[in-house]
């Protein structure tokens, strides 16, 4: 019997296998780098261990310090979670040789899938189809993917249409997963494009028992990171799902696996490959927990303590979909600093690392939650998904709430035409395009309302299911109330005439107005058909037409940033200043860094000429490759830093004078 259990990871996994411990009664430990000291899955734990430093591999990718931590805490398991060590097969033999339960796989099971080609061959051998192995160097067709043999999570791959970018693109995919897993190696396999990316998760005894609970489709993804999953798949046929599943249990049994995994194939139309299979949990394993009716970290405690699976599986029943909330802006650019306000309600599941108050930092993967919906139907299940999201408070940092809104009520999406180039240049739905129903020229928003920003680029509030002018009013409502409550918040400061009204004057010579980064707002008189029912520094309610709203207000320091949330979302205003102070001068041209990081490489010196889209530089940050490219074609006409070095966001790392002098 297990009594007390190390989680060898961080965040949002380890609060997970936490909580199923609490309620089995298992003791828990949590280890913690320097970055994660304040993290809530140390303060979740009935024991913690601090691993010195930040980088991954002086801190949870070490396995002497795991195992130091384990016998400083009598823990008797280990529980890898997903990244990191969960497929290192030396990892879990030593687990296993210092007289401890490894929650996981054989050794062996890890080693014979931890390299995708080794897998490949070993799945070919069983029947199992796959794509071809290309060479490296010159594949002889195009387009391809680089792939990591180690690891996932989208790290180390790359796509590859053109055979002069792919030396440039086999190097960074290895530098990559060098990394991130620790093994450079990657191989090259045709491109199977528009196809549909599916998963079967895989449970196995050691008495000769393995289930397959169904499939999952998650072939919405960014960066070759999955951003939307659910379960079942909504274009998979009775007949096909029982030809996945046949497949991946053959797999499972083909390397005598124990625990839960994942096996992964490609589909299009009647073709099937396989892709990889993934000896863990799974970060989108809660659908399939939902639909099945079924704890996967208690099943894998008690595999791990000898326990036997009955006969079959339970029976599936309704649908789940879950989202991948990130803290990155619409380009995919991770986002750093303090998460202000962390709030997500509804009939959902929420599994997060982070709470109000947490600070995303630069080491580690930008996921904030996992959000997730079960229902009866795939619509419903869908609707109270988007509900969720469209009232969450999530304030201080960018995230990619708008995304994942736009991708759930879009009409391929809702018709379950998922491919995994849905959010391609060529897709139904174009990330960094204007939200829909975002302010632009032939909008009418109530009253006097003037955007400070370019068509499209507002942070409005977002009504993905409404029309451009529902959006457009409800947004100019929400300013009309952050300029009500920031008024209301003045007044209640105001150490000197309290008692006389905000704006008082024996003339009024001039409306009174409110002006923000992102608007001007004129508030008093307010516009025709609106009326305060009140309004304080917290909440205002306004009724418009007949109709009341009521919205709710945050205001946040230094930068006195003001959030606005409603029921149809939130919008976010900056207020400037009446005096505003000097600022340093930015010289035209200038690349800034997007977010902290470390310089990779410098791809160009003082003097070169670079075409728009050229790299100029790279940066690591988040255990992800960012290419700084250049804006427009001109001439480098300065470089600020060299290889190595470590920047903050907002840094100007070139110049780059467009034109040709």
């Amino acid at each position: 019997m297990i009594n007390r259990l190390l989680v060898a990871n961080r965040g949002e996994i380890a609060r997970r296998v936490f909580r199923t411990c609490r309620s089995a009664g298992i003791s828990t430990v949590a280890v913690f780098s320097d970055a994660d000291a304040d993290a809530p899955h140390v303060a979740e734990a009935d024991l913690a261990v601090r691993l010195r430093g930040v980088r991954p591999a002086e801190t949870y990718l070490d396995i002497e310090r795991i195992l130091d931590a384990c016998r400083a805490t009598a823990a008797d398991a280990v529980h890898p979670g997903y990244g990191f060590l969960s497929e290192n097969a030396d990892f879990a033999q030593a687990v296993l040789d210092a007289g401890l339960v490894w929650v996981g796989p054989p050794p062996a099971a890890i080693a014979a899938m931890g390299s995708k080609i080794e897998a490949k061959r070993l799945m070919a051998e069983a029947g199992v189809p796959v794509l071809p192995s290309l060479d490296v160097a010159a594949p002889g067709e195009f387009p391809v993917l680089v792939k990591a043999s180690s690891g996932g999570g989208g790290r180390g791959m790359r796509i590859v249409r053109e055979p002069g970018e792919l030396a440039r693109e086999v190097e960074s995919a290895r530098r990559e997963a060098a990394s991130a897993f620790g093994d450079g190696e990657v191989f090259v396999e045709p491109l199977l494009e528009t196809a549909r990316h599916v998963e079967v998760q895989v449970l196995a005894d050691r008495h000769g028992q393995v289930w397959a609970l169904g499939e999952r489709e998650c072939s919405v993804q960014r960066r070759h990171q999955k951003v939307v999953e659910e379960c079942p798949s909504p274009g998979i046929s009775p007949e096909m799902r029982e030809r996945l599943c046949e497949a991946a249990v053959r797999a499972a049994r083909t390397i005598g696996y124990v625990g839960a995994g994942t096996v992964e194939f490609l589909v299009k139309g009647d073709r099937v490959a396989f892709l990889e299979m993934n000896t863990r949990l799974q970060v989108e394993h809660p659908v399939t927990e939902l639909v099945y009716g079924v704890d996967l970290v208690r099943l894998q405690l008690e595999v791990a303590e000898g326990a036997p699976l009955p006969a079959s599986p339970p029976e599936p029943a309704g649908h789940a979909v879950e989202v991948r909330l990130y803290a990155e802006d619409s380009d995919y650019v991770p986002q750093t600093g303090v998460l202000r306000r962390f709030e997500v309600a509804g009939d959902v599941r929420v599994d997060s690392g982070v709470e109000s108050g947490s600070v995303v930092s630069p080491h580690y993967d930008a996921m904030l939650a996992k959000v997730v919906a079960h229902g009866p139907s795939r619509a419903e299940a869908v609707r109270k998904l988007v509900t969720a999201l469209r009232r969450a408070r999530l304030h201080g940092l960018t995230t990619n709430r708008d995304l994942l809104l736009r991708i759930l009520t879009s009409p391929d999406f809702q018709a379950g035409a998922t491919h995994t180039d849905f959010l391609s240049p060529t897709g139904p739905i174009t990330p960094n395009a204007a939200l829909d129903g975002a302010i632009s020229s032939n909008t009418d928003p109530p009253g006097p309302f003037r955007s400070n920003a370019e068509p499209g680029a507002l942070k409005g509030a977002q009504s993905p299911i409404g029309g451009i002018r529902s959006d457009a009013v409800m947004w100019g409502l929400a300013g009309l109330a952050a300029a009500l409550a920031v008024a209301a918040g003045n007044r209640d400061r105001a150490t000197v005439l309290a008692s006389l009204p905000g704006g008082w004057r024996n003339v009024r010579s001039a409306p009174r107005r409110a002006v923000f980064e992102e608007a001007e707002v004129v508030y008093d008189p307010l516009p025709d058909g609106v009326t305060t029912v009140s309004a304080s520094p917290h909440r205002v309610v306004l009724e418009r037409d007949g109709v009341r709203h009521t919205f709710d207000i945050a205001r946040y320091e230094p930068d006195g940033k003001v959030y606005v949330d409603h029921a149809d979302g939130c919008a976010e205003l900056t207020p400037l200043p009446r005096l505003p102070e000097p600022v340093d001068h930015v010289a035209p041209g200038s690349l800034l860094a997007p977010m902290p990081g470390n310089v990779l490489r410098v791809e160009v010196e003082p003097g070169d000429r670079v075409t728009k889209g050229q790299a100029v530089l790279v940066l690591e940050a988040m255990k992800m490759e960012h290419r700084i490219a250049a804006p427009a074609d001109g001439v480098v006409s300065g470089v600020h830093v060299e290889k190595g070095r470590q920047v903050e966001a907002g840094a100007v790392l070139a110049i780059i004078q467009e034109g040709d002098r």
